[in-house]
């Protein structure tokens, strides 16, 4: 017996010590630290909601509001309002570069914003439909003469008039055809003509002639001086 009582008073935990104690008091505390949070969290997620859902039927009652533009909001209070609006029926997108200054842009089903309207709010451009109606038909102008053109071919440019007839007061009719014609190679030009040579002799009668001189200019300076 005493021994069972033994067996059975080893197998029990010991009583936590003081340290232990308070480490679990601690921890209890962050718990319901936690926890408390965690319903404040939800019950401010709750109010946010039922905020976005009053002010998202006051828009939808507003006959003369076609779109609403909200402040910057956090990643979590957007995916609540996309909820509330898509619950409602409305459109809704998301805007801005930086996560902490994204805000949200609601819009009714039946004015709904065209693609050139999202570009403008995505570059952070306002929103102009005068403006923006010109454009598109400066665009749709600017297809058709493409289209035009290229049913048309390419363009032949011709001159508005002949050369000949516009400086015919200067040249002359005439005179332009003449200039005009074909130049041929003189295949005589370098050559000669044998009646323009001024020396037609043969190379024996001029060095016949060359030698009679030479004589005739020896015998004279050998002639004795008179006196």
């Amino acid at each position: 017996m005493a021994d069972l009582l033994g067996s059975i008073l080893s197998s029990m935990e010991k009583p936590p010590s003081l340290g232990d104690q308070e480490t679990r008091r601690k921890a209890r505390e962050q718990a319901a630290r936690l926890k408390k949070l965690q319903e404040q969290e939800k019950q401010q997620k709750v109010e946010f909601r039922k905020r976005m859902e009053k002010e998202v039927s006051d828009f939808i009652q507003d006959s003369g509001q076609v779109k609403k533009k909200f402040q910057p909001m956090n990643k979590i209070e957007r995916s609540i309002l996309h909820d509330v609006v898509e619950v409602a029926g409305l459109t809704s997108f998301s805007f801005g570069e930086d996560d902490d200054c994204r805000y949200v842009m609601i819009f009714k089903k039946e004015f709904a914003p065209s693609d050139e309207e999202l570009d403008s709010y995505r570059r952070g451009e306002e929103w102009d439909p005068q403006k923006a109606e010109e454009k598109r038909k400066l665009k749709e102008l600017a297809q058709r003469q493409e289209e035009e053109a290229a049913q048309q071919g390419p363009v032949v440019v011709s001159p508005a008039s002949d050369y000949k007839d516009k400086y015919s007061h200067l040249i002359g009719k005439g005179a332009a055809k003449d200039a005009a014609h074909m130049l041929q190679a003189n295949k005589t030009y370098g050559c000669v003509p044998v009646a323009n040579k001024r020396d037609t002799r043969s190379i024996e009668e001029a060095m016949n002639e060359i030698r009679a001189k030479k004589r005739l200019r020896q015998s004279g300076e050998e002639l004795p001086p008179t006196s």
